[in-house]
């Protein structure tokens, strides 16, 4: 599964950008910051997860003055062409479709393409709140288990649907009100029990596969650990009927996955509080190391890598050790350095203000 090309119109500061990636080589696209680099490898992944990696709204992904974004992207899996379209509203309803069939849910993107994205930010992984670590979790299921997947996107429904009925229920709860109640308590049992017991099986996959990159981006062997903490004991179901009265009380959903933890610690310290930034940034690397690592042992293939101005944050070994790392296959990355010499450019794309690329430029 490789990205033939990338065309992006009316997105972020993008007015209209065109490229051809290599199939199964680097290719880069230079240009100084807020050029438009960031944004490119953000439609790119949109295409493919339906939604930002910056966590951005989409009304914030179309262009100032315009009401829609539109991107497309040709693909190919092992011998298909495949075209995905995307029409970004503002304010209406956004639409995807592949070879013009309408795309309804994030998995069916699956077969179409995949990615695993690397920028900066992904030390709020380690340094964030729980919800980024959940995040992050949910994203790699989305890569490696399209049927997880499904059920992350049925809790979110589900929750939803709860949590407005808690709201307008109040403090008193009428006997209608309680048997709808009682429905979303099922689902959100049946959903949300499928859904960490697949995040509690990834956390076990994804442990000793960190550990190694860890120690291999920050030079030493350390202890890391991964432990995924449920915010209930015994089943959903009763301790969603426990937490009932508290809920109606706060109008929220107060136990479920949506509050889960994954603690992580080096050297037996909780990272988020007691560890030096570099180390946050060694670890937050090693998990997406692990997570695609995971994906291509799982899937056959390597995701599509995107690498958004990485290098700029690390120093010469652990750019290095991050390069080492990864399984060939494809990747775009952007800099507005030059890249390290272990970087081979297939291709090289300048980008000047507005998206504008040309070929050539020094990666």
């Amino acid at each position: 599964m490789y990205l033939v090309s990338l065309a992006v119109t009316d997105f972020r500061n993008l007015t209209d950008t065109v490229i051809e990636l290599d199939p199964a080589g680097t290719t880069v696209i230079t240009g100084r910051n807020g050029a438009g680099k960031t944004s490119l490898l953000e439609a790119a992944a949109y295409l493919a997860t339906l939604q930002s990696f910056r966590g951005s709204p989409r009304e914030a992904l179309v262009r100032r003055g315009t009401d829609r974004a539109i991107l497309r992207a040709e693909t190919r899996v092992e011998d298909r062409a495949l075209t995905i379209e995307a029409e970004v509203s503002a304010a209406g309803r956004s639409r995807t479709q592949v070879n013009r069939q309408a795309v309804h849910r994030r998995s069916d993107l699956h077969d179409a393409l995949r990615v695993t994205v690397f920028s900066p930010e992904d030390i709020g992984v380690v340094r964030a709140g729980p919800s980024d670590r959940r995040r992050f979790l949910d994203e790699t299921l989305a890569v490696v288990d399209p049927k997880a997947a499904r059920s992350a996107e049925e809790v979110d429904k589900v929750l939803r649907q709860r949590s407005a009925l808690l709201r307008t229920a109040g403090r008193t709860l009428r006997a209608d009100a309680a048997v709808t109640l009682d429905v979303w308590d099922a689902r959100l049992d049946e959903s949300g029990t499928r859904l960490v017991e697949a995040r509690e099986q990834l956390v076990e996959q994804l442990a000793p596969l960190a550990a190694r990159h860890y120690a291999r981006l920050a030079g030493v062997p350390t202890d890391i650990g991964l432990v995924y903490q449920r915010s209930w004991s015994g089943t959903l179901l009763d301790a969603l009927a426990g937490a009932r009265d508290r809920d109606l009380q706060r109008g929220v959903s107060t136990v479920g996955p949506h509050r889960d933890e994954l603690e992580l610690t080096l050297a037996g310290l909780p990272s988020r509080t007691h560890a030096s930034q570099g180390e946050q940034r060694s670890l937050a690397l090693a998990l997406q190391l692990a997570a695609h690592e995971l994906a291509t042992v799982r899937l056959g293939t390597a995701p599509v890598l995107l690498l958004d101005d990485v290098f700029s944050e690390l120093d010469p070994a652990r750019s290095r050790a991050l390069l080492e790392g990864l399984p060939p296959g494809q990747t775009l990355l952007t800099t507005a350095q030059p890249a390290p010499p272990e970087v081979v450019a297939a291709k090289v794309y300048e980008m000047a203000d507005g998206g504008h690329v040309t070929p050539g430029g020094d990666a």
